[in-house]
């Protein structure tokens, strides 16, 4: 595994280039650190699910540089997000006959980095079942061997995002993340307690 601990233009180049020969990268988000495969990558994202021991019946969150690119990868994305997005909110919408959670993180360099990918699958980085990691250094040894590049941006404390889903008539919080966050999120949305 390769890591970088610059983020910059050499760095977003590199690890866009893994990414798009079908690797799997380590990378800090806004929220927490996360495994990271090109979404159209069919085998890219199964090496994914084979590193945390997870089965297909729970789909991976995906996230791109806009609601613009999640639209042309064919999620029917509300207006309202283009209002909220960048932010820690996973939003789950329609996509063809299904749906799927997705978010814009608030991250420049992340989004620098999408744009030039398209969507990733992102998920955190541990076993399935077991805590996420906070650092790079709290990375599964055998986990590890499996990851092809890594961004090592220090710890990562942050709060998980908060999910909503839009597929129904009104918007309905699933999952509350930063509780500032989710607080102004619900007076913007009207969501109620």
């Amino acid at each position: 595994m390769k890591i970088w601990r610059a983020i910059d233009d050499e760095a977003i180049a590199a690890i866009a280039d893994v990414l798009q020969r079908g690797g799997v990268a380590l990378l800090p988000t806004d929220t927490i650190y996360g495994l990271h495969a090109v979404a159209a990558n069919d085998a890219a994202v199964a090496r994914i699910a084979r590193l945390k021991g997870r089965g297909d019946d729970k789909p991976f969150v995906v996230i791109a540089a806009s609601a613009e690119q999640l639209r042309a990868f064919g999620a029917d994305v509300p207006a309202v997000l283009d209002e909220l997005w960048p932010a820690p909110l996973t939003a789950v919408i329609r996509r063809g006959a299904g749906t799927v959670a997705a978010r814009v993180p608030d991250v420049a360099w992340l989004r620098q980095l999408l744009a030039r990918t398209g969507p990733l699958v992102s998920t955190s980085a541990n076993r399935s079942g077991d805590p996420p990691i906070s650092s790079i250094v709290e990375l599964a040894k055998d986990m590890a061997t499996g990851i092809d590049a890594a961004i090592d941006a220090g710890r990562r404390d942050g709060e998980p995002s908060t999910i909503v889903d839009f597929t129904g008539t009104s918007p309905h919080l699933l999952r509350e993340g930063d509780s500032v966050f989710a607080q102004n999120l619900r007076k913007s949305l009207r969501i109620s307690l």
